[in-house]
């Protein structure tokens, strides 16, 4: 049966259509995968150029397979049935059969970065993250439509309360509730953004669909494109830089190939510092997702080669980060009218790991020239080098890069506000150095202390951003709207430096309400993007998944500290730092004791496993214990003492120190467990949680809510009886927690393979009735395991360590005065140390593990 469809769908696609906007439809219904034909087909008659591609993501299942023959199969089991007319073609099987759709599991949704679709469809809703949401949804190109496919609702508040997959790895041993705190801002900020509708699998608008009665054509010109004052400006600029380097080659050629302004202006600051062959000179590149960042740096090394650099090498953590960079140095090399096997060759990889990535050219047109892959852990064979580019500087440990400049042209590029945790503050800590040094030079050579001058090691140093998107025109809602949802341009949001900077024995720790704080309530929204950018600004590496964890984890608590709060004044008070914990341990002894006998550790409760599984003590477990996950502090305001002041504020909290009993009342230290007015405030009302009906429901923000910041003293703290800590070790780390009264446990033995650095892990005792040994003693006894296990490593794994760090180590010069026997002797090593009870300990569990070894061998 014929049925008429809304206007709203036509002129929401015909707009994206001529703003080279993205769209967003929400189809609710089990049959909403018959509508995604509709879809397309106004589409493909609204969109001028071919037959938009499909990305079609999901979690295990489709409809119908991927595969041709499988797909038939399906189809006449279905006809079987009776569920397909035999009589009739079935318009889903001709739309699959026609079109060009890119099937993609979620876990795989890497492989399609870079990648640009006409149109996505996500399936599953439930398998999605932060982290799939943003990378999927970039995909899609200006004009294109997002199709996000939910099964049948009767509410979708249902929603809110559904169990996602992720939600597996946010449970704990003691903590088990999960909130769907992310999926209700994410529904609400959905509903709110302009270019998104919600439907039925009738193609019925939704009520909850805020924005739809506001939708209008846009208005289009005599030529019938949407007016554009900004974008054509930028278009005629364009051509205008373009016809002035005409006559000026290789420049004019490659600038010529640039889609957007901001790019054609990088790729001539990187030719110009090409040209002028500066040993020791640093060009910066800094570009959010989808500004064409990989392609100008493609283009200007194609314009390098033609200036005549032999050694060219490029790194990244790997050459499958590169593939764009290749793609536009070979576009560059078209241009330049070089022709394949006559001027240069391509070497693929041979790793099936690297799937075929390039990683080596060579050029033979003038003389013999290379473009080579290097991994960023071999800078030592960069000494031959002309120009080195280091593509996602951000994702290689920061002495490693500084490690790669040397006495060449350096190219240095990084992804900001990107969603794949290469984040900010690794690139800015480098790009702040090599500025300050530029500045200290600059200085000193009365110049003026610019971003360009030379630096102490006698760089020069330039920086260049791209601002304008090319995958989709600037201004794109669908941009905003993640941006604002998963914090991405959090960075930019950096609150200023108070006026008045208070003392920190002046501040004070709030404990920030989840629930209240994820409500998309506007002064919510404020602090959240204020808490994420100290998190984006200090030395985190940062993915949108941290914020669901920091959400939806049950075993999760997030602290503000703040300054002097003038209660009389209704303004955001000023943030000095984010504390995020995470309660671990309460598991039980025999739990414990099965799991580090059979080596299965659960996933959570870090320190407890970790912590046990070194000193193979099954009592450790079954302590309760907070782990601090994160603490940031405001980045203008370092060793200013706001962070120690935080972690002095919630050692007392947890040791109730702090607690008012007047004003408490009861209350649990963790928003879960809150009782009272939080728990009021998280129920949803029944005749809300029914919903009704799809057709006349309408989402909204939640009322009754409990306050957003409260005082420790109006709270309970649970019964822990340690702090701690697990970081990578650094001298500045490490001195901090020996001032805030940690001391160390464990220390791995291999470095991160991100930042290169050995996680440690530190504790703190805190006395508690419910342990009989004082928390001194057993906290010492771990202490000194590690000291003589750290000692006995330091000819091994170890052997790198600067002496400083070892001995600030070593610091605590504890005893143990378990290690004598019973007999008066004491087990030694063969180097003469004494073996502690835990060194007795772990050679009884390999003992065992042998013993198991040799009979499953049959001896």
């Amino acid at each position: 049966m014929r049925k008429k469809v809304d206007s709203r769908i036509r002129t929401l696609i015909e707009n994206c259509v001529h703003l080279r906007q993205r769209g967003v439809f929400v189809i609710v219904g089990d049959k909403g995968r018959d509508q995604i034909v509709n879809l397309h087909y106004l589409l493909s008659k609204t969109t001028v150029k071919a037959r938009p591609s499909v990305l079609w993501c999901y979690k295990k299942e489709l409809y119908l397979s991927s595969n041709n023959k499988k797909r038939v199969s399906q189809i006449h089991k279905l006809m079987k049935r009776g569920l397909l007319d035999p009589e009739k073609e079935d318009p889903f099987s001709l739309f699959v059969a026609s079109t060009n759709i890119r099937y993609c599991y979620y876990h795989e949704t890497h492989r399609i970065l870079g990648n640009t679709f006409g149109m996505c469809i996500l399936q599953d809703f439930e398998a999605l993250t932060p982290n799939l949401l943003a990378r999927t949804m970039e995909t899609v190109e200006g004009g294109g439509i997002i199709v996000l496919l939910l099964s049948t609702l009767t509410s979708l508040k249902e929603l809110y309360s559904l169990t996602m997959d992720v939600h597996a790895r946010y449970r704990t041993h003691s903590h088990h509730s999960v909130t769907g705190r992310f999926n209700e801002r994410l529904v609400l900020s959905l509903a709110s953004m302009g270019s998104c509708l919600f439907m039925d699998d009738e193609l019925n608008i939704l009520p909850s669909s805020s924005q739809a009665r506001a939708l209008q054509p846009v208005t289009l010109g005599a030529d019938g494109k949407a007016f554009n004052p900004e974008a054509d400006a930028a278009a005629s600029e364009l051509q205008e830089l373009i016809e002035s380097l005409s006559d000026t080659q290789p420049a004019g050629t490659i600038v010529a190939q640039c889609r957007t302004l901001d790019q054609a202006r990088a790729v001539v600051m990187f030719l110009d510092a090409a040209f002028e062959k500066t040993l020791r000179a640093t060009v910066a590149l800094t570009a959010a997702r989808g500004r064409g960042k990989s392609a100008a740096v493609g283009l200007a090394i194609a314009g390098a080669l033609a200036l005549g650099y032999s050694n060219t090498f490029v790194t990244a953590p790997s050459p499958e980060n590169l593939r764009t960079l290749f793609e536009f140095i070979l576009k560059g090399l078209d241009a330049l009218d070089y022709k394949e096997h006559i001027d240069y060759d391509i070497v693929t990889s041979t790793n099936p790991a690297f799937n075929k990535a390039i990683i080596r050219l060579n050029i033979f047109r003038h003389h013999r020239q290379t473009v080579q892959y290097i991994q960023p852990s071999h800078h030592a064979a960069l000494a031959q080098a002309e120009l080195l580019v280091i593509d996602e500087a951000a994702a290689i440990p920061l002495p490693m890069v500084r490690a790669m400049l040397g006495p060449y042209l350096v190219f240095l590029c990084s992804t900001v506000n990107g969603y794949e945790g290469t984040g900010r503050s690794l690139s800015l800590k480098l790009l702040q150095q090599l500025r300050s040094e530029g500045a200290k030079t600059g200085m000193a050579n009365g110049a003026s202390a610019a971003s360009e001058g030379a630096g102490v090691s006698g760089r020069t140093f330039k920086e260049v951003q791209l601002q304008e998107p090319i995958r989709y025109a600037a201004g794109d809602r669908v941009e905003a709207w993640l941006h604002e949802l998963l914090c991405l341009d959090a960075a930019d949001r950096i609150p200023s430096v108070p006026a008045r900077l208070p003392h920190p024995n002046e501040c004070e720790l709030y404990m920030v309400d989840r629930d209240t704080l994820f409500s998309y309530h506007k002064a919510s929204e404020a602090l959240l993007q204020r808490m994420m950018a100290l998190y984006v600004a200090s030395h985190y590496r940062n993915t949108p998944n941290d914020l669901m964890l920091a959400s939806d984890a049950p075993a999760h608590v997030l602290f503000v500290l703040l300054g002097p709060v003038d209660e009389t004044q209704n303004v955001m008070p000023d943030i000095l730092a984010v504390v995020q914990v995470a309660l671990e341990g309460a598991i039980s002894r025999k739990v414990a004791q099965n799991s580090l006998a059979h080596g299965n550790l659960p996933q959570g409760d870090l320190i407890p496993w970790t912590v046990g599984q070194q000193v193979q003590d099954p009592d450790f477990p079954s302590l309760s214990g907070v782990r601090i996950v994160r603490i940031a502090t405001h980045p203008d305001l370092p060793r200013a003492g706001y962070g120690s002041r935080a972690v002095e504020l919630l050692a007392r909290f947890y040791r109730g120190e702090l607690r008012d009993p007047a004003a408490a009342g009861g209350h649990n230290g963790t928003d879960e467990a809150a009782g009272g007015a939080a728990a009021e405030a998280q129920a949803v009302p029944q005749e809300e949680q029914a919903g009704g009906d799809l057709l006349t429901e309408k989402v909204g923000l939640r009322k009754g809510l409990p306050p957003l910041l409260v005082h420790l003293s109006e709270r309970t703290p649970e019964a822990v009886q340690w702090l701690g800590v697990a970081f990578g070790l650094t001298d500045g780390l490490l001195s901090f927690w020996n001032r805030s009264g940690f001391q160390p446990v464990y220390l791995r033995q291999t470095p991160s393979d991100v930042t290169g650095e050995h996680s440690l892990i530190m504790l703190q005792a805190l006395e508690s009735a419910e342990v009989l040994e004082p928390a001194s003693a057993w906290l010492a006894s771990f202490v000194s395991d590690f000291r003589s296990r750290f000692m006995s490593l330091l000819p091994g794994p170890f052997r790198d360590f600067a002496p400083a760090l070892a001995m600030a180590l070593l610091q605590p010069q504890l005893t143990f005065a378990e290690g004598a026997a019973a007999n008066g002797h004491t087990p030694v090593r063969g180097d003469g140390s004494p073996l502690s009870p835990y060194d007795l300990k772990r050679l009884q569990v390999g003992h065992q593990a042998l013993r198991k070894t040799l009979r499953g061998g049959g001896c």
